[in-house]
């Protein structure tokens, strides 16, 4: 993997470009991973048709240095290697890493996609600081209010690991994703999958699903220790329908383990990722219409 500069904006800070963190009023608005708060998530609209500004609560939220920042090895190498799969022959493409957190998930997948140039995007501060040294090229953006300081068709892939499920508003986070790909480029994405085959269980005993939060100040009914913001959550048929529905095609989804799952259910939840309806985490690949 190489170190070059973003393919910022007309309009982007010359910062931005050199890889570094863009100034204040380029502040985010994205999400962070499964177990990796680190792009702030939208705020919903109040009815004018303009995304208001995140309450202060969740921008604190997700610039804690306490939040969980790293996902797991296990969906971070399944995802590379999609990736690299589907951009073989094709060296030298742009690689978007949206939601880079810690730069963690770029350092796992580096050996798969040596060639290409990757890009980190962030809204956290803290977590740009720790992803630099992982990444080389990182840049300091959001899903909205002005975009990604990135230009249209710049990447021929983005990645995209567990900030779905952190928005507040996807579809605008989908449309500034489509816009960023060049046409028939690369959308890999994964996300917590609601109907795993441990939630399923779960449900009938009357439990709240693993992943599903109903408090940033702490865990009520569910197993798990860590908060991490989940505002949505997907199953495998509800996230092939959206991103069809969001100007994707040829979506394929497949399974990967959650690093969260208890030792001796390990095997288990491996197992389970032959059904992705029934995995931990859908790893989801489509392409730009």
């Amino acid at each position: 993997m190489t170190d070059t500069a973003p393919l910022p904006r007309a309009a982007a800070e010359p910062a931005a470009a050199q890889g570094t963190e863009t100034p204040p009023a380029m502040a985010a608005t994205a999400s962070p991973r499964a177990e990796t708060p680190a792009v702030a998530p939208a705020a919903a609209s109040q009815g004018t048709g303009t995304p208001a500004a995140p309450p202060p609560g969740l921008r604190d939220f997700y610039e804690n240095p306490a939040v969980p920042v790293a996902s797991g090895d296990g969906r971070s190498l399944r995802q590379a290697r999609l990736l690299a799969a589907a951009l073989a022959g094709r060296p030298g493409g742009t690689v978007v890493d949206v939601g880079c957190g810690d730069g963690t998930a770029a350092a796992t997948a580096a050996p798969l996609l040596a060639g290409h140039r990757l890009i980190g995007v962030d809204w956290s501060q803290d977590a740009l600081r720790r992803a630099r040294p992982r990444m080389g090229a990182v840049v300091r953006g959001e899903l909205e209010h002005g975009g990604l300081p990135l230009a249209d068709g710049c990447a021929d892939a983005v990645l995209f690991s567990e900030i779905l499920e952190h928005l507040v508003d996807p579809d605008q986070a989908l449309d500034e994703l489509r816009r960023i790909l060049k046409p028939g480029g690369h959308l890999m994405l994964s996300t917590p999958n609601l109907a795993a085959w441990y939630n399923r269980a779960l449900l009938l005993a009357g439990v709240q699903p693993v992943f599903s939060e109903v408090s940033l100040r702490g865990i009520h009914g569910r197993p798990g220790s860590e908060v991490v913001g989940h505002l949505r959550l997907y199953t495998a048929r509800a996230l092939r329908s959206f991103l069809t529905a969001s100007g994707f095609e040829d979506v394929k989804i497949t399974g990967a383990p959650f690093h969260g799952v208890p030792r001796p259910l390990r095997l288990v939840d491996r197992a389970a990722c032959a059904v992705p309806g029934a995995a931990s985490i859908l790893l989801a690949h489509a392409r730009r219409r």
